[in-house]
Parts: structure tokens; C-alpha cells; sequence
């Protein structure tokens, strides 16, 4: 089969070397020829008259803008051969297909594909079942019964009002008359007064009867159409259900032994939404379709940031996590020889932490940048660890407020319980002052400000956080500007909330300040570390109530 989308790579590339492991997809520097890969595609993307896509780069351009993640694949064909694929994420400009990217694993809209068939059966069904809704029989038989029902309650109540009416009227007459009776005519009057009332009851009870009756032929004419309806809704239900799982099924994958495996076995039949549809899977799996060796790999973002998220514009990034790494590392790149992962290494080998106050209850210490607070998923080592192993004696939690790995600087700790519950509520009350310094690669347009961002996890890629205002946690920063040297500007940041990535996030989104900080490998670019470090606190102290001021200057 003719390899239709791999195209050589025409630049010189002959002082590169081929890099000894394939990508790592979840955490890289891309290799210098994914760099020329998708310089390639990035150029055709600024030219191309393909296809009409609103990116968001074009002010004059209409349509819906949305920004869009492409991949690019260096392999070789069999001949040795080195070339590369490409591909794009989800549909682009509404199509699964367009020249010089790989097509999508499984298309279901080519035509006669089952799940056309059964798609054009499920439409069949809902046009019945629209046509039955709004049948004028249907709506005839509703509002019949909507207006009886009406009807029936009012007759009724103005039945029970009319009785409660009858014996005040009735009371008002045995009080008038009841003087002027003898003990004979009195009985035979009350008598005719109770006939008076029950005659008032049955009239009710026979009303109730009626209406019950009447109310219930109506209500089983209602359900003709209502059991009809039900059951076209049952049967779609199924019918789509049946259809779901046979996508699953279909919805397969190769890895490098032409080895399949679908949707439904990687995901026990519980895919997320748009699973299979990002760029590395459809990549590999036509790299190895097509007896295509993977040799690097790179992802990058084209166009403009979605406002939840911070997407940069030709920024590389790695592969989602929730939809990606089952495929990917359950399947597709089984013994294939990849860079290591960062995420099972231990960055805080061979790193101290530095005590900067010490006392009988409690220190401040200054954590490196990589180095976790407390224990993680797959790593021990951890601020925790190392304090617990230091003061074996201590008690309590210890750990009192957490920073971000990648972030350096101040930490409280607590020897013991009554100190850790005594400044954690100082944290939670925000009577603590803390202050951050940061390096931001780029130029702002204000000299302080306020930012109040609020963010959740994104559920997709964790830990990346999102900006969400129907379901974020509020994260309020403020900030000032205190140096501007070579295209870049140091800065003060004073959370008032304690959010996970806050002020990276609030740093790095276009509603922030739109400038990442410096060796962001999440929302902006790697460099040699994280420049965001926590230089001052002010607390009060848990014993001797004196407020204590601490400052550790950034290393950067």
C-alpha cells in the first residue's frame, strides 16, 4: 500500500543525529528533526487555500474561531528513508480528511459504513417519535385532558367551599330559630338540617366519583400515545447503546507488531469524548499500518487560545493524559524504546533542603525548585519524608502549606500538632502575608494590578488547571512590576488564595497578564528550572504571638 502521506524531508539534516529513543509523548524537548517536521507544517498552515478554518489569526476572517493542536511524526520507510506525517486533532474545518494528513483511524461517516446504516436508522426513529410529539391527536388528547383535569379540580373545590358555606349558613339558622322550637319541632329541625348536609357530602363523593372516572378514560386514551412514544425512546435508546459499543469495538488501534486493539478494550467500554481522535494516535497508527518506523514526534498548538485554557500559539506540548495515555502507553507504543519518564524520577536526588529558622515548635525551610512537599503517586522523597526522617521525635502534620514541585522557596513546618493547627488556621483565616517573585518571558502593560482568575483541574490533562467560571474555586492574585531588562519582566505576586498553579496560570492566560513565567513546561516554555520562587512570609508566631518576618532570596 502506497505510503500517500509520508513526505521526505527535503531540508539538510546532515549534521543531526537520530535520536537513540523515541519521544517520551507526555513530556519532551522536541528533537531537532520534529522541529523541522513542523516548521514544514506550520509554513503550509500560513499559506494553504485547502481548506477555510477560522484559527483566530485573522481579525477579518468570519466563522467560529477555534484554535487547533497538530502533530507531526519523523519515521522511516523501509527503504531507510526518513520523512514524516502529519496530523490534526479532532475535525479540521468540519472534515476528517484533508490532503497531507494522515486520515482518522476509524472514519464512521464514509458512506455505507455500518454506521451510516445505523445512523440513518436512529434519524428514522426520531422522526417518528418527533412526528408522534407534535401529532395533533397527541396534543388534542393533552390538552383535553390538561383542561378536564382543570375543570374537575375546580367543580370540586367549589363543591367543598360551597359545603363549608352550607353549614355556616345552616349554624346561623339553628341559632335564629332554635329559641322559638319546642324540644319536638328542635329534633325534627336538626334532623333536616343533618339531611341538608349529608345530601351536600354525597353530591361531593358522586362529583369525585365522576371526575376520577372521567379523568381516567381520558388518561388511558393519553397513554396509547404515551406507551408509543416510550417505546420508540426504548428502543432508540437500545439501538444507540448497540451502536456506541460496536464503534468501540471497530474503533481499533496497531502498534508496532500490527496488533490491534480497540476503543472499547483500552477504555473497558468507556471511552471519554473524542478518544482516538488527537493527533499522536492517528499518527502511529498509520505509521505502523504503513510499515513506517517512529523515529521523534512533537505536538504543537495552532491558532488562538481557548479562554478556559493557556495555549500559545506554535507552542509545543505534550499528549493529553486521560484520552492519550491509555491508547498510547496501554497499546500503540508497547516495546518501543522511549526517552525516560520524568514522572518516575526523582528530581530531589541529591538536593538538601535548607533550614532558615529553626525554634522548639516549628521551622521555615527553603525548598528547591523539583522537589515535592509531600509524598507523590510513584516518589517518596519529598519535603515530608526528609523532615520525618530529620525530627523522628516531631508530631503532628508537619507540613503546614504546600508549593508547587517546580516551585522554590519558603515552607513553614509545625513539630507538632498544636503548632500545625495554630498556623494552618492563620492560612486558612489569609492572615499570613506571603510574597512571590517571578520571571515572566515577555513585556506587560501595566505596573501592578489585580487578577481574579477562578480555576479547576482540567479533567483531561491533570494536573493542568483551567480557567472556569461556573465551576472554579476562586483565585484572586495581585501583583507589581519591580524590573524590566531584556524582553523580560520580574515581578511581585501576593496571592490572596493558595489555588494549584495559580499564578502560573494567572501569569500565562491571555485574561491574566499573557505572559508565561520563565521554564513553564506547562503553560509556557521549558528552560533550566521554573523561575518562580517564594521569597517572604509574615506570620504570627504560635507561642510567642510575635510577628516573624522571613525572606529568602530567588537563587535566579
Amino acid at each position: 500500500m502506497q505510503n500517500q502521506f509520508f513526505q521526505p524531508i527535503s531540508a539538510d539534516i546532515s549534521g543531526i543525529s537520530l535520536p537513540e529513543k523515541f519521544t517520551f509523548p507526555f513530556y519532551y524537548q522536541p528533537h531537532p528533526l520534529s522541529e523541522i517536521a513542523a516548521t514544514a507544517l506550520q509554513n503550509y498552515l500560513e499559506l494553504q487555500t485547502n481548506f477555510d478554518h477560522n484559527f483566530g489569526l485573522d481579525a477579518n476572517q468570519n466563522g467560529l474561531v477555534i484554535g487547533k493542536m497538530f502533530g507531526v511524526l519523523v519515521c522511516q520507510n523501509e527503504k531507510g528513508e526518513l520523512g514524516y506525517l502529519w496530523a490534526f486533532s479532532g475535525k479540521l474545518a468540519n472534515e476528517n480528511h484533508h490532503d497531507y494528513f494522515v486520515p482518522t483511524v476509524f472514519d464512521m461517516l464514509v458512506d455505507n459504513s455500518f454506521f451510516r446504516k445505523e445512523e440513518a436508522l436512529l434519524n428514522a426513529y426520531n422522526r417518528k417519535i418527533e412526528n408522534l410529539e407534535i401529532s395533533e391527536d397527541y396534543l388534542n388528547e393533552l390538552e383535553n385532558f390538561k383542561k378536564t383535569k382543570i375543570q374537575a379540580e375546580t367543580e370540586l373545590q367549589n363543591q367543598k367551599i360551597r359545603i363549608k358555606e352550607q353549614k355556616i349558613l345552616r349554624d346561623e339558622r339553628r341559632i335564629q330559630i332554635e329559641a322559638t322550637l319546642n324540644e319536638e319541632e328542635l329534633l325534627e329541625f336538626n334532623e333536616q338540617l343533618a339531611e341538608e348536609s349529608k345530601k351536600e357530602s354525597i353530591l361531593l363523593k358522586k362529583m369525585t366519583k365522576y371526575w376520577k372516572l372521567t379523568l381516567q378514560t381520558l388518561e388511558e386514551k393519553g397513554l396509547v400515545f404515551s406507551n408509543e412514544l416510550m417505546q420508540l425512546k426504548e428502543e432508540r435508546k437500545a439501538k444507540s447503546a448497540a451502536l456506541q459499543q460496536k464503534l468501540f469495538a471497530e474503533y481499533s488501534f496497531f502498534n508496532q507488531y500490527k496488533e490491534k486493539k480497540s476503543l472499547g478494550e483500552i477504555f473497558n467500554n468507556n471511552p471519554p469524548a473524542g478518544a482516538g481522535e488527537c493527533a499522536a494516535p492517528k499518527l502511529l497508527h498509520y505509521a505502523f499500518q504503513h510499515n513506517l518506523k517512529p523515529i521523534c514526534m512533537a505536538e504543537f498548538w495552532w491558532g488562538q487560545s481557548p479562554n478556559s485554557e493557556v495555549r500559545q500559539h506554535k507552542q509545543f506540548y505534550p499528549s493529553c493524559k486521560s484520552k492519550c495515555e491509555p491508547i498510547l502507553m496501554g497499546h500503540m507504543l508497547q516495546d518501543l524504546e522511549m526517552e525516560e519518564n520524568p514522572f518516575i524520577m526523582n528530581h530531589a536526588e541529591g538536593k538538601d533542603i535548607e533550614i532558615v529558622y529553626e525554634d522548639e515548635v516549628m521551622l521555615a525551610i527553603n525548598k528547591p525548585t523539583e522537589f515535592l512537599s509531600v509524598p507523590g503517586k510513584t516518589i517518596s522523597d519529598s519535603v515530608y519524608a526528609r523532615i520525618k526522617d530529620k525530627y523522628p521525635e516531631a508530631t503532628g502534620p508537619l507540613i503546614v502549606h504546600r508549593l508547587d514541585m517546580s516551585t522554590s522557596g519558603i515552607m513553614l513546618i509545625a513539630k507538632n500538632e498544636a503548632t500545625a493547627v495554630q498556623l494552618q488556621s492563620q492560612f486558612i483565616n489569609r492572615t499570613i502575608k506571603k510574597r512571590y517573585v517571578a520571571l515572566l518571558d515577555g513585556l506587560l502593560e501595566k505596573s501592578h494590578g489585580y487578577i481574579d482568575l477562578p480555576l479547576r483541574v482540567d479533567l483531561d490533562d491533570r494536573p493542568r488547571q483551567l480557567v472556569c467560571y461556573e465551576h472554579g474555586k476562586p483565585a484572586q492574585t495581585k501583583w507589581k512590576t519591580i524590573e524590566v531588562k531584556n524582553g523580560k519582566t520580574k515581578v511581585h505576586f501576593y496571592p490572596i488564595t493558595g489555588r494549584t498553579h495559580q499564578l502560573r496560570v494567572h501569569a500565562s492566560h491571555n485574561l491574566g497578564l499573557h505572559a508565561p513565567i520563565v521554564g513553564d513546561d506547562l503553560y509556557g516554555t521549558k528552560a533550566d528550572r521554573l523561575h518562580l520562587h517564594a521569597e517572604y512570609i509574615q506570620f504570627e508566631h504560635p507561642i510567642t504571638k510575635e510577628i516573624m518576618e522571613i525572606v529568602v532570596e530567588a537563587e535566579f
